[in-house]
């Protein structure tokens, strides 16, 4: 008999590369969804349509139901985690809790990351957030078995998703031959995951029984600089990169929100040791690279015209930004 999995979420970039692939497995899923997504249900998946977080009467409408594993796409704050401890507490056999990589200590002290490096990040609220989530898993399991397992996602993408700030504001600029600001001087190292592979490792921890009480980072081995990530997406339209480069605290001051992504995240370097998730789930090996998923998104934009929409305040803030630092 098939495992029978809840995702709440399900339909999101990662997500639903790995709904795809449990469904493909013979897994009995069941997504719990608003069902407002670009990416459709796989067919073969159930749907439960609402939102968890704003659902009258969740705990009736899950009880209904019994489920050997549970996974939450979204949760974001401890409170939900709370939340679906009460939900699923007795109930179920395992909870995956999708975290973030970028809760791992910054400033990067030492490299490769490892599960077991430090988790801390002062310039991130989001970062924050996550680990005050895997906190309360970790007391859960420690103190009353919760059978929590924790992923940690570092930057994975689909064929909707640009790495850059402001998306296609950025593929525009380059298109149009206007400058584009990278952080830094750009080189430093970034990792780029793509959502079917992450899905291959991802879809080994479900129901398996040792990977309860663990935490395992899913990323690829590809390592790219800033620099070749702009450059490969210039490349991917035609178009010549026209770089100006801005230390990410100048950044910070401009956009907060997106300096905070910067130096809670994407301006330090990272390398992931994906040895742990490789040895549980022998099969899983990244094998897109990014300039082959690139070309992807970059296809899609051209197919889906309605989606190339430009961020006019960003890309203001980013003229401004480059008549300082040009």
């Amino acid at each position: 008999m098939p495992i029978k999995v809840l995702f709440i979420g399900g339909t999101g970039v990662i997500s639903s590369a790995c709904s795809a692939k449990a469904v493909e497995l013979g897994i009995d899923l069941h997504l719990f969804t608003r069902g407002t997504s670009l990416r459709p249900a796989p067919e073969g998946a159930k749907l439960i349509q609402g939102d968890i977080n704003h659902q009258p009467r969740i705990a009736e409408i899950l009880q209904e139901e019994s489920f050997d594993v549970v996974v939450n796409w979204i949760a974001f704050q401890p409170e939900e985690i709370q939340r679906d401890l009460e939900l699923f507490g007795g109930r179920i056999g395992q909870y995956i809790f999708i975290s973030s990589a970028s809760a791992y200590q910054k400033p990067v002290l030492q490299l490769p990351i490892t599960e077991e490096t430090r988790l801390e990040n002062p310039f991130w609220a989001y970062s924050r957030a996550k680990i005050a989530c895997e906190e309360i898993l970790s007391q859960a399991f420690e103190k009353d078995r919760f059978p929590a397992t924790i992923v940690r996602p570092s930057h994975t993408y689909d064929r909707t998703l640009l790495p850059f700030r402001g998306g296609y504001t950025v593929l525009d600029r380059i298109i149009k031959g206007q400058p584009v600001i990278i952080h830094g001087d750009g080189t430093s190292l970034w990792v780029l995951t793509h959502q079917r592979d992450f899905a291959l490792g991802f879809v080994g921890l479900l129901g398996n029984g040792k990977a309860i009480g663990q935490a395992y980072h899913i990323t690829s081995d590809e390592l790219l600089t800033w620099n070749s990530i702009f450059e490969i997406a210039a490349e991917a339209v035609g178009g010549a990169l026209e770089p100006v480069y801005v230390p990410s605290a100048t950044i910070a001051r401009f956009d907060p929100d997106w300096g905070a992504s910067l130096l809670g995240d994407k301006s330090h370097s990272v390398i992931f040791d994906n040895t742990k998730v490789k040895k549980l789930v022998p099969e899983f090996q990244a094998v897109i690279p990014y300039r082959v998923g690139c070309r992807e998104t970059v296809t899609w934009y051209r197919e889906n015209p309605a989606q190339q929409v430009v961020d006019p305040i960003l890309s203001n803030t980013m003229d401004q930004l480059v008549s300082l630092y040009e």
